[in-house]
């Protein structure tokens, strides 16, 4: 959701803060700031809307402080406005506070503050904490680090979710960061050091970074970081190399980030199968220790996921049953932890998260290890919160993905999904060798299959010119089909605003078709030869009802009466789904650009949700 970023060193401060918030953009937000320590005060420059309205701020650019803290809102508690942005300062302007997350229990903290003789300014549940801080500071008696006990006194009492960043005019060479479910990074530069919320926000300058844990704080200077547990006893900590190119978070060349990113699929595909997979020989994942016997004794495997990363699930889910023959189950990370599922040492749950900050996913993961399963994370951001808390890690290496609605993360975790399912089935022998090197061989196939089904995108627009008007779409399916057809219609509904709904093919007769009008548009997947009779027979019904229909298909239809037809490259329907769902996102992408909206910040969304 909101996006942080901070700066200390030699260099001035605005400058780095200001870039870092507009490479954080693409999280959703809907107001920015930044406070600096300026001649010994705090400076604070907010407003609402987007950050060039914080650039038009008088003044800005003659800031020439080398510490501060930015952010960039996505309102929770109060309306957006100039007064509810962040950072935000105690009553008496000694610190400044920026925080990505919910305080739930900032009621009770604002009462007790009130009580003390303090006054809040805005709506949010954030101006609780640097008047607490204020408050443990002015009360403390602890004589080595009063700034740090200050603020561990504070966050003891915080309960929810936060990531903050702290700077205060009393410590002008100072800056004290801490997480706890919100994610939090720190790159090393020389004489200088970095704070964001998401990697790309600062890899132009440095590829060396901290990843924090929860409850972890770290002080930091110009030329040093301490790190410190939960009770202050400071520790060392392991930095980390990230090898993702800088360039790779810009457009290089394409209009949105979300259209690049489309066609870095066949790219992302190749990265993430790696050397994973090779013919004739048998799959490897270097991090996973699965044996015959623990997979022998699993009763159930849980996939839980939320959006575009559970629909991923769904095609997972069919691999692994068909391939393994254990029983699957996908799971909304939101309902699952709270419908006491039945897991225990038999369970394998597998979660899957594109930034691997999903707050939803990773408290069904706790709730998971609680109860004796093992975990397994499924991410594309190395170190996230989701990585450190599971037992065991793949990823998928799609590269950053900046764009809000999901396109290569989505087909990526669809391959390493499949991968795994063969992995698995062979450590079993659980399906017969043969037809998992034919399955080995259209994963190999896809990237240069995805190529030709992207040089079609041009036919593709052509069809979303013509109904980028449209009120209401339908999408059918069945099999993975099915699971494609959700994706397409999440994807239309995200960034068109088009309302749009997926149903399996054979549920039409029970009570969809009543909503098929003339001129609606159906758009219909088809790629498993055994069902496509039967969907067809289904799409026939909305045509004689006076819909359009777009299909989508590797099967040859032989004198048709749909409207549109996009044929994609024949391959085994267990993985059809990655090249099936590129038209349907060229199709979103095409429909929201007649429409004239802004594609990768569509309204409303963000790309890491870090709170419920």
């Amino acid at each position: 959701m909101c996006g942080i970023v901070g700066y200390i060193g030699d260099k001035k401060a605005t400058p780095v803060l200001i870039n870092g918030l507009l490479s954080l953009e693409y999280r959703g937000y809907d107001s920015a700031g930044i406070a600096v320590i300026e001649n010994g005060n705090l400076t604070c420059m907010k407003d609402k809307g987007r950050v060039a309205n914080l650039q038009a701020i008088s003044g800005i650019n003659d800031l020439t402080s080398c510490i501060g803290i930015a952010h960039t809102r996505w309102a929770t508690h109060g309306k957006p406005s100039k007064e509810n942005s962040h950072p935000h300062l105690d009553n008496n302007n000694l610190f400044a506070v920026v925080h990505n997350g919910i305080i739930e229990n900032f009621h009770e903290l604002r009462e007790f503050l009130t009580s003390k003789g303090y006054h809040f300014l805005s709506q949010t549940d954030t101006e609780v904490i640097p008047n607490l801080i204020h408050y443990y500071y002015t009360t403390n008696t602890a004589q080595e680090n009063p700034f740090l006990n200050a603020v561990k006194q504070a966050v003891d009492n915080l309960k929810g979710s936060f990531a903050l960043e702290i700077i205060s005019k009393l410590f002008p060479e100072t800056m004290i960061v801490v997480r706890k479910d919100s994610p939090l990074v720190i790159g090393k530069g020389v004489t200088e050091n970095y704070i964001a919320s998401d990697i790309p926000a600062i890899l132009s300058y440095t590829k060396d970074f901290y990843l924090l844990d929860d409850f972890e704080y770290a002080v930091l200077t110009k030329n040093a970081i301490s790190f410190y547990d939960t009770n202050l006893v400071e520790h060392h900590k392991e930095i980390k190399n990230i090898e993702w190119d800088a360039t790779a978070a810009e457009k290089n060349g394409y209009d949105t980030y979300m259209l690049k990113e489309i066609h870095e699929q066949p790219n992302a595909i190749r990265e993430t199968i790696g050397t994973r997979l090779k013919l004739g020989e048998s799959c490897v994942f270097d991090d996973l220790t699965f044996t015959k016997e623990f997979l022998q004794n699993i009763h159930k495997i849980y996939i839980v996921a939320c959006g575009t990363a559970m629909h991923a699930g769904l095609v997972g889910k069919d691999l692994i049953e068909k391939l393994c023959k254990i029983p699957t189950e996908v799971d909304i990370a939101s309902e699952f932890r709270y419908r006491d599922p039945i897991i225990d040492t038999h369970t394998l749950c597998i979660y899957i998260s594109q930034s691997g900050e999903t707050a939803d996913t990773i408290a069904a993961l706790k709730l998971a290890k609680e109860k004796g399963s093992k975990t397994l994370a499924v991410s594309n951001v190395i170190g996230s919160s989701i990585t450190r808390e599971a037992d065991d890690t793949i990823y998928t290496h799609a590269g950053p993905e900046i764009a809000v609605a999901s396109t290569k993360a989505y087909t990526s975790q669809v391959v390493l999904l499949s991968i795994l399912a063969i992995y698995f089935a062979e450590i079993l022998g659980s399906y017969p060798t043969s037809k998992l090197e034919q399955l080995k061989a259209s994963i190999l196939d896809l990237p240069a299959k995805l190529e030709l089904v992207l040089k079609q995108k041009s036919e593709i627009e052509k069809i979303a010119n013509i109904i980028y008007t449209e009120h209401d779409m339908y999408f059918l399916g069945r099999g993975t089909d099915y699971h494609v057809a959700m994706e397409g219609s999440l994807k239309l509904k995200e960034i068109s605003y088009i309302h749009s709904e997926a149903y399996a093919s054979g549920e039409l007769k029970h009570g969809t078709i009543a909503l098929i009008e003339n001129g609606i548009t159906v758009v219909g997947i088809l790629t498993n030869p055994d069902l496509t009779p039967k969907s067809i027979s289904n799409l026939q019904e909305v045509v004689s009802r006076g819909a359009k229909t777009l299909i989508i298909t590797n099967q040859t239809l032989s004198n048709h009466n749909f409207d549109f037809v996009i044929n994609i490259p024949e391959i085994d329907d267990l993985v059809s789904p990655i090249l099936s769902v590129v038209p349907l996102q060229l199709l979103a992408y095409y429909v929201s650009k007649a429409k004239g909206l802004d594609v990768d910040k569509p309204r409303n969304l963000a790309k890491s949700v870090t709170v419920e």
